[in-house]
């Protein structure tokens, strides 16, 4: 257990010699020194706990020494020991740094009471650290932030299949961070020195696709004016992560299990097989147990890659942990826009914790940028939320109304929010039902893709 030191600093050797004895009987380890240099230089040779300095002192005065030794160490606690004449240089004492101060003469249970105060304010500042450091590290994995019981699992999941060269499928909705998840996997493996390489399945025709992944040796289609190595080659030695798995062809699905199978492949137009060594992570946010049912996805494929199920919950049903993803990203775009805004308010916090967010995190982070650049204040207050996030807390803050013009208007500013979440879930389920794909939803719901895109601008959503 650590032993609290403490340095007395008076040019009275009476008071020296009562005070160390008193706090030595105390417990205390203790020196004494006679005059304000002798504390400075015994304060920048050693640690102490607290520091107990008279105001009036030969060669140098008790605030100057007060002022240097702050400089010293800013943490360092000092109590100022003064007269009742001089208790206007306690109150500068106090403005300088000084923790507290204590009138001549003093018995031995107030300079006691006054030592154990700070001791104890001392400690829980230690361990208010110590805690945060502790929630910090637990709460965040990586760039993952989570203290939600269902994110904490993740973390105890991740670092316990990282080792391994098992096969993972990551689920979840869109925006919930399954690249980040996998970004982890690799980070805490023995492949994080090879290379983290990432396909979106969704995002390429099957044809380009299958280049990608395969490559190709020259001349076997048009344009193959030269041979090119596939990405699966070039992660060799590290991890692969195939996200949007589900939106593999049955014949890409086929090559897939292939290489799972075997450990090797042929390029697009190739007769070689060609040796590769990956760590495949998969993710979707498919039902792909329905797919197989249906015959759009291969039953045999979907064990070879289901090794170890990851589920990542949709943001609504970890609301937990919003305070933490809102100070990380503001943290982020206040660097990223050069701001300073410090913190939100207790009612703007509260209607960002209760949106139900249905582009998941990365919709909350969308929406913590916007409001980042948008605000000119230190702190973030309702009138910086969205329309459509303050509308889904309308029911339960509006005040009623005294006269029949204040009904007329709550009831209209009513419908208007309404209408706004209306369209706001419109807009949402249209882009995750066609993979954010703008035309295909603009189509899927019959709109033209201009008026889709002015609302989706409406509501800041971006694909």
């Amino acid at each position: 257990m650590h032993e609290t030191k403490i340095l007395i600093a008076d040019d009275d050797e009476n008071i020296r010699k009562s005070l160390s004895e008193l706090l030595r009987g105390d417990g205390y380890r203790v020196l004494a020194v006679g005059d304000g240099y002798a504390a400075i230089d015994a304060v920048v040779h050693d640690q102490w706990d607290l520091v107990i300095l008279d105001v009036r002192m030969p060669k140098i005065d008790g605030l100057e020494a007060l002022r240097r030794i702050k400089e010293s160490d800013p943490g360092l606690d000092v109590i100022i020991i003064t007269g009742y004449s001089t208790v206007e240089n306690a109150v500068a004492a106090m403005k300088t740094g000084a923790a507290d101060y204590v009138v001549k003469p003093f018995t031995p249970d107030e300079i006691r009471i006054r030592i154990c105060n700070i001791i104890e304010r001392r400690i829980i500042r230690a361990e208010n650290i110590y805690l945060r450091r502790e929630l910090e590290e637990r709460c965040k994995f990586d760039n993952i932030i989570g203290m939600s019981d269902a994110m904490q699992e993740i973390f105890r999941l991740i670092e316990k299949v990282a080792p391994t060269d098992s096969t993972i499928l990551i689920r979840g909705q869109s925006g919930t961070g399954k690249e980040l998840i996998a970004r982890a996997i690799h980070q805490h493996s023995r492949r994080k020195d090879g290379k983290f390489i990432a396909v979106d399945c969704g995002a390429l025709p099957e044809t380009l696709l299958e280049s990608e992944l395969f490559g190709h040796v020259k001349g076997s289609f048009t344009g193959a004016i030269v041979s090119k190595s596939g990405l699966l080659e070039v992660a060799s030695g590290g991890t692969f992560f195939l996200d949007e798995v589900g939106d593999l062809s049955l014949g890409m699905q086929s090559k897939l299990l292939r290489v799972l199978q075997e450990k090797e492949f042929r390029q697009v137009g190739g007769v070689k097989n060609i040796k590769v060594d990956v760590r495949l992570v998969a993710a979707t946010n498919q039902d792909l147990e329905l797919m197989i049912k249906k015959g759009r996805f291969r039953e045999d494929l979907f064990y070879r890659i289901n090794i170890v199920p990851i589920h990542l919950p949709p943001l609504r049903e970890r609301q937990e942990d919003i305070p933490l993803l809102v100070e990380h990203f503001l943290k982020v775009y206040n660097e990223r826009r050069n701001k300073q805004i410090k913190s939100f308010t207790p009612e703007a916090l509260g209607m960002l914790v209760d949106f139900q967010w249905p582009g998941n995190v990365r919709e909350l982070e969308n929406i913590i940028d916007r409001m980042v650049i948008m605000s000119d204040s230190e702190i973030i207050d309702v009138e910086h939320v969205p329309i459509y996030i303050v509308g889904n807390r309308v029911c339960f803050n509006i005040t009623a109304a005294r006269t029949a013009a204040e009904l007329k208007e709550l009831k209209k500013r009513i419908r208007v929010q309404a209408v706004e979440n209306v369209e706001k879930a419109f807009l949402m389920e249209a882009l995750k039902r066609n993979k954010w794909n703008v035309s295909k939803a603009a189509r899927d719901v019959g709109m033209q893709r201009q008026n889709f895109q002015a609302m989706m601008r409406k509501y800041d959503i971006r694909p």
